[in-house]
């Protein structure tokens, strides 16, 4: 699915300022460093005149119908290591960059009908550069802007990824759609550590998905216990909007789930070495956090699975995990498998 947006973001300026001065990016400091770039796309690529914006489904095909309370249950199960659904599959920067530039040079063979012709100028993105990716698919008629600050389409709901086509040429915008999320608040309600902070504002500091895959040092001890066994992202915001029921299963087999993405123990996981964690890994986003922040993460889920776990064989089994990987991880690590371990006589 594909529309077009203008490159007049002057209404988004203001917004995305107040929100960088207000720390929200929190170590994200690339959000700022382009300055309003983000919003003026004809200069972050010379010359640019339209956009053309894209979606591409992600949903594994092996989902059920009730997915949305399948991922609900998998929060239950404090033994479970939990991936973003998104992330299970393939990395979907290189799989969905590749199909926009195959689109790209389709509409640039369309378009220069001789010789003659000057040969369309274009650039490819996909959460790759400074780009508002949200207000450009909102402007395009892809869909709204959600409380979440994600983009919901009425025929899809929001588990889709964004990418761009950024050309030299004048196209015509697509019809904008209106919101549909009304007086409902359920991703504001639902969302473990109040990151929605207010209705289309997200504390990127306070979220799951930032603190699992963009924050590169210690996740503050007051968020520990809110991240359950989630071990990179969370999709709580989404597997609880009413717009998701409509959500669409991936027509390719790049973001299928990968073997131990789904399903896994968290003390199968921790078990990796970083050579098991490479190869498990390799062509997926999630190798982008490394093998440290890897550990770090799970670390801390065994330490509130350890919490919420009375049967005494499963205790042992997960103070011994954390003892031994104490022995030989980084001091990031050890922090948290030494908070993990408190947790074993946490009230």
């Amino acid at each position: 699915m594909a529309d077009l947006a203008s490159v007049d973001l002057s209404e988004a300026e203001t917004e995305l300022q107040a929100w960088l001065d207000k720390g929200f990016h929190g170590d994200m400091h690339y959000m700022a460093a382009h300055g309003l770039k983000r919003t003026r796309p004809a200069e972050l690529v010379a010359g640019t005149v339209s956009v053309i914006t894209a979606c591409m489904d992600y949903l594994p095909a092996s989902v059920q119908a009730d997915w949305r309370e399948t991922e609900e249950e998998r929060l239950k199960r404090p033994h479970e290591a939990v991936i973003s659904v998104y992330a299970r599959g393939r990395d979907y920067h290189k799989v969905m960059r590749a199909r926009l530039q195959t689109l790209s040079e389709k509409i640039a063979l369309e378009l220069q009908v001789s010789d003659a012709d000057e040969p369309l100028a274009s650039r490819v993105f996909v959460d790759s550069a400074p780009v508002q990716e949200v207000v450009l698919a909102s402007k395009s008629g892809l869909g709204w802007r959600g409380k979440h600050t994600l983009l919901l389409n009425a025929d899809a709901g929001s588990m889709f990824f964004l990418g761009e086509i950024f050309v030299d040429i004048a196209l015509p915008q697509t019809p904008i759609q209106q919101s549909h999320c009304g007086s409902c608040t359920a991703c504001i309600d639902v969302c473990p550590t109040a990151a929605i902070v207010a209705p289309y504002e997200v504390d990127a500091r306070r979220c799951i998905s930032y603190l699992t895959i963009e924050n590169k040092g210690a996740i503050p001890r007051e968020f520990r216990a809110a991240m359950g066994n989630r071990i990179y992202g969370c999709d709580d915001c989404q597997t609880v909007c009413p717009w998701n029921k409509f959500a669409k299963r991936a027509v390719i087999p790049d973001f299928d789930v990968r073997d131990g993405m789904e399903g896994s123990t968290l003390l199968t996981l921790f078990a990796w070495d970083e050579g098991e964690f490479l190869k498990r890994t390799e062509g997926s986003a999630i190798r982008r956090i490394g093998y440290e922040r890897w550990q770090r993460n799970i670390a801390v889920a065994l330490g509130n699975a350890l919490k919420a776990t009375s049967d005494k064989a499963s205790r042992a089994s997960i103070v011994a995990a954390l003892t031994q990987r104490g022995l030989q991880a980084s001091p990031l690590v050890i922090e948290h498998i030494d908070w993990a371990l408190t947790q074993s006589s946490a009230d």
